[in-house]
């Protein structure tokens, strides 16, 4: 069935039913009520699926013959990523899961990357015995140095914006916006000597100073797993 290879090419991008149902245009909950009742796929979906997802093949989504991926999609990139959130309970880890990793660049910001997932990804890369991951994008800068290089690779987890999930000493990716002007950093998130709602962001390049900003000038958050130096990947 169509909606079986559906479901089996969400499973191999890593990505959830309901994100899937938002990058198509379909309902909340649609497709896993379809799929549950049997029901068909309207061809206006299909053709948005095809659009949306490059990388699927058309002759397997509609015929189920030949492979998933269109046969000049290269493979994804392997990378045995260097952790960054190691918590003291560990977290579950997924075998395998196959992160895209997006032209940061070309996106409106960080809150438009997190909205639009099927936009601007340049590459995917395979991941292994890592936690779920939302994406990945390269570094830009040297604030992190020498702990994150420029052209490394961050992969990162959405978390809500919410000041009391914030774990202090952490690495995270914000946006944040302050008088008119927007700001995308990757920095530690510590606590802040002027008390809540401030949080201090802190460099682990010393030549970097540590800035206060109030949390609620946050508009887009997200936790970082891990890093990977591409020069080095397989």
């Amino acid at each position: 069935m169509v909606l079986e290879r559906i479901k089996e090419y969400i499973d191999y991008k890593g990505i959830t039913i309901a994100a899937f149902e938002k990058s198509i245009g379909m309902s909340n909950a649609s497709f896993g009520k379809s799929l549950k009742s049997g029901k068909g796929i309207g061809s206006d979906k299909l053709e948005k699926i095809l659009k949306v997802y490059t990388d699927i093949s058309s002759s397997w989504l509609l015929t189920g013959e030949g492979t998933m991926l269109k046969n000049d999609t290269p493979p994804p990139l392997e990378a045995a990523v260097q952790p960054i959130y190691q918590p003291y309970n560990p977290e579950k880890k997924v075998d395998n899961q196959i992160i895209n990793l997006y032209d940061f660049e070309a996106t409106a910001g960080l809150r438009s990357l997190l909205d639009n997932r099927h936009a601007n990804i340049i590459d995917t890369i395979k991941i292994p015995n890592m936690p779920k991951c939302d994406g990945a994008i390269h570094i830009v800068g040297d604030s992190m140095y020498p702990r994150l290089k420029p052209g490394d690779i961050i992969f990162y987890k959405e978390l809500p914006i919410d000041l009391q999930s914030i774990l202090y000493g952490e690495m995270y990716l914000l946006s944040y916006s302050i008088d008119g002007d927007d700001y995308c950093v990757v920095k530690y998130i510590k606590r802040s000597d002027k008390g809540e709602p401030f949080i201090t962001l802190a460099s682990h390049n010393p030549a970097h100073e540590d800035t206060d900003i109030d949390f609620r000038c946050v508009n887009a958050i997200a936790l970082i797993k891990g890093s990977y130096n591409q020069t080095t990947m397989s």
